[in-house]
């Protein structure tokens, strides 16, 4: 350990190296910093000034590796973006009177349940919810609302157990999927809920708030798939997006409505025929590398933002870059075992537009489709590219398609 002479910023969990290592290399480049995480430093410990071994989902664990911090350096704020360790990231925040939501704020992003009773205090809008604990309350929640419906945990986050269900018929099966998830979720909502399905296309909005005011900086388009599931397969993050004014203020208004004053929010809408509804408020830097890909468009690095608000600094929201990244994510055609990936295109002087590939699983893997796959045993990899606009990166994807081969033996 060595004792930094500023004062540093306490990143709690979300230090897994392929999804959130930059997050981590970019806010280390700007603060010292120390990690509270379940396990000791290791690909990070060059980065690291001090760290503490903590229970990261619970708040009195991750209070008391704060207090031991804290009793050997000065802290100048506290900050994550893992989904799960919103609340004790919120409660460490005020016991170290630095600043932070609270935690029924973070509560309220976590819990659905919670969530959409403020949209509907707040006329938000949203999607009609009801939170159920068995099938059969499910079924007449499913009836009221009327088909096709959406089952999900109130406090999972990732998809997970989350099922578009088209006819009464295939309810009982999806409501054997989604409490399964819900085993598994989060304390901070229980149960499973019943909502009905937003159609049209799935953005999210890239927020920053402090002191409560909110700026939307970016628009990320998705591409969902493996339905009746929903799998985000891809990412385009356009500087200057055309949606942005349109989608800002529904966002301001979500984030607002959950009592969010303080750090980065990823905040998920679909454009249905009526306008933006909201999905879900994310308090947290969005997953798959959309961090990345603002950057890379927009020249706004989303971890030294959330930083710099958490230890209490105006950060420059001035974009440096126009551009548009884009993330492929490489799935297999079949369950089974990874017998061949190649792409026979690869970074460097003749393809400046490819800026990353990353392989996440060998040839002789097993790999396993979605529902029953996860992040780590569905996915083969992921290609990132930039582009000067959205169209241009489109025909940059399809290139990559083109000159992609995965394969699997049964």
């Amino acid at each position: 350990m060595s004792r930094s002479t500023r004062p540093l910023l306490i990143v709690v969990g979300g230090t897994e190296s392929v999804y959130r290592g930059y997050c981590v290399e970019q806010v280390a480049a700007a603060y010292p910093i120390a990690l509270i995480d379940s396990n000791p430093p290791s690909w990070q410990q060059h980065l690291v000034v001090d760290h503490e071994v903590a229970d990261t989902h619970d708040p009195e664990a991750v209070i008391a590796a704060g207090l031991a911090l804290a009793a050997r350096h000065s802290i100048a704020g506290v900050v994550t973006w893992d989904e799960y360790t919103l609340v004790p990231t919120a409660e460490l925040a005020a016991r170290l009177n630095v600043p932070g939501n609270s935690s029924a704020a973070m509560t309220a992003c976590r819990d659905k349940a919670t969530s959409r009773r403020l949209f509907d205090e707040h006329n938000v809008p949203s999607a009609t919810s009801t939170r159920v604990d068995n099938l059969t309350a499910a079924e007449t929640a499913a009836l009221r609302t009327g088909f096709p419906v959406v089952l999900k945990p109130s406090s999972h986050a990732a998809s997970i157990g989350v099922v578009r269900v088209d006819t009464p018929d295939e309810l009982p099966s999806a409501w054997e999927f989604a409490a399964a998830g819900a085993g598994e979720q989060g304390p901070e909502g229980s149960g499973v809920l019943v909502e009905e399905y937003l159609s049209g296309p799935e953005i999210s909005v890239e927020c920053v708030t402090q002191h409560g005011i909110t700026t939307a900086l970016a628009v990320t388009r998705k591409e969902v798939a493996f339905p009746p599931y929903f799998e985000e397969v891809g990412h385009t993050v356009s500087a200057g997006d055309p949606l942005l004014p349109e989608v800002a203020p529904v966002a301001v208004q979500a984030v607002r409505a959950l009592g969010v004053t303080t750090g980065v929010q990823h905040v998920e809408m679909r454009l249905t025929a009526s306008g933006p509804r909201i999905i879900e408020v994310n308090s947290r830097i969005g997953g798959d590398l959309i961090g990345q890909l603002v950057r890379l468009a927009t020249g706004l690095a989303l971890p030294r933002i959330a930083a710099d608000v958490a230890c209490g600094r105006i950060p420059d929201l001035t974009p440096t870059a126009h551009s548009t990244a884009a993330i492929k994510i490489v799935y297999p055609p079949a369950t089974g075992t990874l017998s061949a990936r190649d792409l026979a295109i690869h970074p460097g002087p003749e393809s400046p537009w490819l800026h990353q590939v990353t392989w996440l699983r060998d040839v002789g893997e097993r790999v396993v489709l979605p529902p029953a796959g996860n992040l780590d045993t569905s996915r083969v990899g992921f290609l990132i590219i930039t582009a000067d606009s959205a169209e241009a990166a489109q025909d940059s994807l399809s290139r990559l398609a083109d000159a992609l081969t995965v394969s699997v033996a049964p």
